[in-house]
This record gives C-alpha cells, structure tokens and sequence, in this order.
C-alpha cells in the first residue's frame, strides 16, 4: 500500500506537465526562445486591423529592420530574421503607425497598459510558432491585427501560482512518506 502513495506525487506531477503542454495551445504573455542554434525565418500570415503596425525585432539587436507592414505585405511574405543562439529571447515590438504605440510580445510589463499584447501558439504548424499581435491600448484584446510565424522558436510561460501549489500539494504526502520512512 506504501508504493501506490509514494507513486502519487511523480503522477501528479506529470498529470501537471501534460496539462501545461495541452494548455499551451494559445498562450498570452509568452516569451518567444530560438529552439536550436541557426537561423529564423518569419512568415506574414496576415490581419484583420484597420490600422497600419509595422513589426519590429527589438532584442536582440539586429538589422533586419522593419520584418512585415500589414497593410503593404502579402501574406505569405517570408524574412530570414539572421542566425540566434539557442535559448536566446526574441522580443518583437508591433508600432503603430495611425496612434504612434508600440506594443511588445511577452509579459504584460514590457507595456505601457500593463497587458499582453501578443498571443503565441507553439507548433501552429510542424515547426513553426504563430504570433499574433493586438493594435488597441485597452482593448479589445482579439489577437488579430498582425500575425506572424517562425521557424526555430518555442514558447516559454512562467508557471502560473495555481499550478505551482497543485504540484506542492501532490508532492507533500510523498515527501512525509520518505521522511516518516527514515
């Protein structure tokens, strides 16, 4: 009866892991990560915005320059973005040009609203991850004003605090078992 509780926390931890794999489908506020160490290429894959945003490689640096218009690119549009080492995080930054805002993928910090502006999908197509921009400072928040996807890029996401307790709470019985076996 001992090795069914002790098994627990390890099956509530993956449980846990798959969940987070699952839930990533469409993540607001995740980090862009270069996959393996070589080149990214871009790939416009369209809007549906009234204004016009120009996208933006903020960090780190290159001189790639301006990467997509939406009004003036054909979807399907591809750019090589350069060679990154893996891990490396690539920030992108949507200008506005009719309202002059700038709005950068990742966490909700990095603008002036305090809200994510950028919307990632990991594995959109076999190798590829999407990214979709948002235009209005406050909203409403459809994802859908220029987007985008790479090759050689995964997501990354901070694990959010209820997850975090759920994991402590499957992994504390077994901790006790081992504690209580010593």
């Amino acid at each position: 009866m001992k090795a069914p509780l002790f098994a627990m926390p390890a099956i509530v931890a993956l449980a846990l892991l798959n969940m987070s794999a699952t839930a990533r489908a469409q993540v607001e506020g995740a980090s862009i990560i270069v996959a393996s160490t070589g080149p990214v290429v871009a790939t416009y894959q369209g809007n549906t915005a009234a204004y016009s945003n120009d996208l933006y490689l903020d960090s780190p640096a290159n001189s790639v320059g301006l990467i997509f218009n939406n009004h003036a690119d054909p979807v399907g549009l591809t750019k090589n973005l350069g060679t990154f080492n893996a891990g490396d995080e690539l920030v992108f930054r949507l200008h506005v040009n009719d309202t002059g805002d700038n709005f950068f993928s990742g966490p909700a910090s990095r603008n002036v609203d305090n809200h994510t502006h950028a919307r990632v999908t990991e594995n959109w197509q076999p190798g590829e991850t999407l990214v979709e921009f948002e235009d209005l400072n406050g909203g409403p928040y459809n994802y859908n004003d220029l987007s985008f996807s790479f090759t050689n890029t995964r997501s990354a996401t901070v694990p959010e605090p209820g997850s975090l307790a759920l994991m402590a709470a499957g992994l504390l019985p077994g901790l006790a078992l081992l504690r209580r076996k010593r």
